[in-house]
């Protein structure tokens, strides 16, 4: 039975809390969970390292009897928990120069043969003057490109929050997956209140609109997967969660694999160029 708008909205909005909640799960929580060692790589060899998206490489750990360890790449936002940790990350908002480093990680996953996972979790990229000073929209655009570029096989996660082209800069893998209470769109419901109907306090009936879940945006075709959450949410059992997310990466890294470059590349660059199509239709 379908449900009322009242009760849309309310399971709407209830996703939107649960992605933001403060003890979710990280991107560092399930490195810690989901590597037997990683190493974090700095810098955009060009202006500074950026707090606010880490990337490096490192060893995704087996899973069951079926799943061995795997060398990859790693690209995530990281938000902080305390003040003084959200002030440091930034509250996981990029700048150009954390853009920047996605390339260097991008090239160099290629240059090795590896395999990429990215870990979305970003209201969004960081709007502030020198950002745009330095070149927030190249950047963006450059790893974007970039991703869509890149003949090693890619899995992105969206895990909490995927806002705007913050996520979408390291949201264009041949797989992507999503946490069942996570989002994903265009922009933030209080921002798209604001902008519409001049007041963020209309953000639940932007929310409605935006459609952000999981199961939605699944349902439109730009999400591969959607994982089931742990009880009330990630945040209950992170431990559990990560094993879980762990073994769903591994599987898409098989089917993945399976394919000679060209066909992977070729099978992402009509997911993506399509996608509008399969929306309207």
């Amino acid at each position: 039975m379908k449900n009322s708008p009242a009760e849309e909205t309310k399971k709407i909005w209830r996703a939107i809390e649960l992605s933001r909640h403060p003890k979710r799960p990280y991107t560092l929580d399930y490195l810690e969970h989901m590597f037997s060692d990683y190493e974090e790589l700095k810098g955009d060899r060009s202006f500074a390292d950026d707090p606010a998206l880490i990337t490096g490489v490192g060893t995704l750990k087996k899973s069951g009897k079926t799943f061995t360890e795997k060398k990859v790449f790693f690209i995530g936002h990281q938000k902080g928990r305390n003040t003084k940790e959200k002030i440091h990350r930034n509250f996981g908002m990029a700048k150009p120069e954390g853009y920047r480093k996605a390339c260097r990680m991008f090239d160099l996953a290629e240059r090795f043969k590896r395999p990429i996972i990215t870990f979305i979790d970003t209201p969004g990229a960081y709007p502030g003057v020198g950002a745009e000073q330095r070149g927030q929209a190249e950047a963006i655009g450059a790893s974007i490109a970039k991703m869509l570029e890149c003949k090693s096989p890619s899995v992105g996660v969206v895990l909490g929050e995927g806002g705007s082209g913050g996520a979408l800069a390291i949201g264009v893998p041949d797989s992507l997956l999503m946490l069942e209470n996570s989002t994903y769109s265009v922009i933030s419901p209080e921002s798209c209140a604001a902008i519409l109907w001049g007041t963020a306090s209309e953000a639940k009936r932007a929310a409605v609109s935006l459609k952000p879940r999981a199961v939605d945006v699944k349902s439109l075709g730009i999400c591969d997967e959607v994982i089931k959450e742990i009880g009330a949410g990630a945040h209950e059992d992170p431990a559990k969660m990560a094993a879980t997310l762990l073994k769903r990466i591994h599987h898409h890294f098989a089917k993945l694999e399976k394919m000679t470059a060209p066909a992977r590349m070729k099978k992402r660059y009509e997911k993506y160029r399509l996608l509008d199509e399969h929306i309207l239709s």
